[in-house]
């Protein structure tokens, strides 16, 4: 019950914070839609009837013999040859965006970069690359990336924080030595000589970039593990010969839990901040992705075409600009002088 309403409180919490509650949602939508980006910005048709036969070429890849036409490879929707067969026998339905984010469109009314027009509504870049798409994709993939980062580097964290400030002594001492040395290491270089050997993609970057970003859950959860093992429940615990483990996880992990949520949407941000940075200077994910920071990198070098350099700094603003207004709720939700009173 006492657990019931204190949640409810600190949901009218959040609530009352109007910026943070509407960029929470506002957030959610668009995250959503980018989860859909196959089925709204895609070359493929979303549904093909042929010949009396429904096809779904977004989720399934058909020959074009299928369709009647010579090759046995899978047919290109986008060729004309294709689109009058089908028409010839049947329909075909598009997504709202017909490019995908790596499709190069050959029928533009004016050279690349192209500005925005009906067919393509926030241009090109300098590929003959429909900017939109790619936007939707950008956004899907950074905030996916983000996350990831985030959540396995608040495990790694909070259980490195958590044995230092339960059993302090050598382990403690050891672990903060640890950590000292570990992190005077230069994330960026490690990445550069990386890159030289190996082609960085999304599981490469996060597992380099999961090695030094757990390091910025240990001291807050440390502190709290330091500050709450010498309480008289915990004593108690002890006496009646409960286990390590069970009084690390059942009662002094929620008193550390407020900090780290607190702590998470700064550092999604800093995670989607991080894989752009890296996309920008060349370091991130391969040359072709979808990435927000390779947009930013198109604007630097297409001055003439001011719709590339406006769209990415303006997507990356409002997403960062939504997570700092969402953390700043979670942490008046989870503030004990506003949740108490």
């Amino acid at each position: 019950m006492i657990n019931s309403t204190l949640n409810k409180r600190r949901l009218k919490n959040f609530k009352n914070n109007k910026r943070g509650y509407y960029s929470f949602w506002i957030f959610t939508i668009l995250f959503i839609i980018s989860l859909f980006a196959n089925f709204i910005a895609n070359e493929k048709p979303l549904l093909v009837k042929y010949d009396s036969e429904y096809y779904l070429p977004i989720l399934k890849s058909y020959p074009e013999t299928i369709y009647g036409g010579d090759f046995d490879t899978e047919a290109d929707y986008r060729d004309p040859f294709v689109i009058d067969l089908i028409n010839s026998n049947g329909w075909m339905i598009m997504p709202i965006i017909p490019y995908s984010y790596n499709t190069i469109i050959r029928d533009m009314d004016s050279p690349a970069p192209s500005p925005p027009s009906i067919k393509n509504w926030l241009g090109t870049d300098d590929q003959a690359r429909d900017v939109l798409s790619r936007l939707i994709y950008g956004f899907r993939i950074s905030i996916l990336f983000g996350f990831a980062l985030t959540f396995l580097s608040m495990i790694i964290g909070v259980t490195a924080g958590a044995i230092q400030g339960y059993f302090g002594g050598k382990i403690d001492l050891f672990f903060q030595r640890f950590m000292e040395i570990w992190s005077a290491i230069p994330t960026l270089y490690v990445l550069i000589i990386l890159a030289s050997v190996i082609q960085p993609n999304f599981w490469w970057l996060l597992i380099i970039l999961l090695l030094f970003s757990w390091m910025g859950y240990v001291g807050v959860v440390r502190a709290e593990f330091l500050r709450a093992r010498n309480f008289d429940y915990v004593r108690a615990a002890k006496a009646l010969g409960v286990s390590n483990i069970v009084i690390i996880f059942r009662h002094l992990l929620p008193n550390a839990t407020v900090a780290t949520i607190t702590f998470l949407p700064f550092s999604l941000s800093a995670s989607v901040t991080v894989l752009s940075g890296l996309d920008f200077l060349g370091f991130g994910l391969p040359p072709g992705s979808a990435s927000l920071g390779e947009m930013v990198n198109q604007g630097r070098n297409n001055l003439q075409a001011p719709w590339l350099g406006i769209t990415s700094f303006f997507t990356l603003g409002l997403m960062l600009g939504l997570l700092v207004f969402v953390g700043e709720a979670i942490r008046d939700a989870l503030d004990p002088r506003k949740t108490f009173l």
